[in-house]
């Protein structure tokens, strides 16, 4: 089944050869979804169907209606820093986090509280994370869940909570990411996380995270032509971002020369194409936009758009293993949603856990044509004053990948650009932001867009 990754072939994903982003490209072609049926069939938000035309599918936009869907907002963030925290358990790191959003909020209480995280039961040998951080941060008798999605559960917590502000169900929400990885040795952590993957048809062969990422960048250069040494501008702009960062876990430059003579892990993927892991818990607390206003005298930043797809969850089902269809999609919804278009945003805070996914991330999301997303890279269009300003603050990659929490960690971000606090990595005028967050090598991906009003 692998062998799709060797075999040459022709990209059928392109973009108008004459515009920057006019269009985003065509999803592979799959069978169209059976038509529900019945007096409980409701079109839900942001549903796409296809309808076939001649020999390609056509796709089609159903949206509910948002006249009951309140507009909702993040009054307060917070954060810690990511490194091997000996010092500090699950509960210490995830409670610092928490309470700091509340503090930033002016808030002492909120109604519910979503927990995202990836592996406190493999790891830390602890589950029902709902409960227990609100039993240790005083939130009792409140509704108190855990939302996993691999490393989109962060994105996926701060989803759920959205979804319930947004319908009227509370009025208040603290999402909450966190991860403490450091309790288990580096094997451990990587047999951990390679439970993302499938177990019948991957994990059972010994694949790891960092293996599927390795064909699927070996299958990249050799379809598009491109070099290792031409992925390094990614891992470069990341790293000086987080010079400026105090709660990234790498603060060193690098350059060119040392990208390539990094340690191989998994050929072509060298230890600078890889994001570190660590302990972190970032957090934010959201209301309905309206409140904002009467509660601080901060920017009010609305989550204008969001939107979470899927794709198979094993690498080798897929028709192009080199196109992030649930990004693509995602994305595409969370533009719809928040009335933008590729153009608009300022900056980017996307999934950089291997190199490789930054280029991807950029094609399926309309910032680069297919297999272009590296010369993006190449002719600086991701820095600071680029056309589409990424890892701002680090990324995934000098800031650090606490699994399960990096979904906020990138929220946070973004919400500091949009406030203008991010000093010497400020983005001027950004008045736009998006955040993508990936759970395992592509199958969950979720995408919000944040505008700051």
């Amino acid at each position: 089944m692998l062998r799709r990754f060797f075999a040459p072939s022709k990209s059928q994903y392109r973009f108008s050869a004459s515009s920057r982003t006019t269009r985003l490209p065509d999803p592979p072609r799959r069978i169209p979804p059976k038509k529900a049926t019945g007096s409980g069939s409701m079109p839900r938000a942001s549903l796409l169907i296809a309808s076939e035309s001649h020999s390609d599918y056509n796709w089609r936009e159903y949206k509910s209606s948002e006249a009951n869907m309140r507009p909702v907002a993040i009054l307060g963030i917070g954060q810690t820093n990511i490194d091997e925290q000996w010092d500090k358990s699950l509960r210490e790191i995830g409670g610092e986090a928490a309470l700091a959003a509340m503090h930033d909020a002016g808030m002492d209480k909120v109604d519910s509280l979503f927990v995202g995280n990836m592996l406190s039961s493999t790891i830390s040998g602890q589950n029902q994370l709902g409960a227990f951080f609100a039993d240790w941060i005083g939130l009792w008798k409140q509704e108190a869940v855990k939302v996993e999605a691999a490393c989109a559960s962060g994105a996926a917590a701060l989803r759920a909570g959205l979804m319930a502000v947004s319908a009227g169900d509370i009025d208040s929400a603290l999402v909450v990411g966190v991860e403490k990885m450091s309790d288990k040795t580096g094997h451990d952590v990587t047999s951990a996380l390679a439970t993302a993957a499938d177990a019948d048809y991957e994990l059972e062969q010994g694949i790891s995270f960092v293996g599927l990422n390795a064909l699927i960048m070996r299958r990249y250069m050799h379809e598009f032509g491109w070099k290792h040494e031409d992925f390094a501008p990614f891992s470069i702009n990341a790293h000086a971002n987080a010079m400026h960062n105090p709660f990234a876990r790498l603060h060193e430059k690098i350059t060119v020369e040392k990208f390539e003579k990094s340690s191989m892990i998994a050929t072509p993927i060298n230890l600078l194409d890889a994001s570190p892991t660590g302990d972190g818990a970032a957090a934010v607390v959201i209301v309905p936009a309206e409140k904002v206003a009467s509660l601080t005298g901060k920017p009010r930043i609305v989550i204008a758009g969001s939107a979470s797809a899927t794709d198979s969850i094993a690498v080798h089902s897929r028709k192009d293993p080199m196109f992030l269809s649930a990004a693509h999609h995602s994305a595409k919804r969370a533009y719809d949603m928040a009335h933008v278009s590729p153009e608009d945003i300022d900056v980017f805070e996307l999934h950089d856990a291997f190199t490789i996914m930054v280029a991807l991330s950029l094609e399926a999301c309309g910032f680069a044509e297919r297999g272009q997303g590296v010369r993006l890279g190449l002719e600086n269009g991701i820095s600071l004053n680029g056309r589409v300003p990424v890892c701002t603050r680090g990324g995934l990659k000098a800031r650090g990948h606490p699994v399960g929490a990096t979904g906020i960690y990138q929220v946070v971000e973004v919400v500091q650009q949009l406030r203008g606090e991010c000093g010497a990595t400020q983005v001027d005028g950004a008045r736009i932001g998006m955040a993508q967050n990936i759970g395992g090598s592509g199958a969950t991906i979720l995408t919000h867009i944040l505008k700051a009003e």
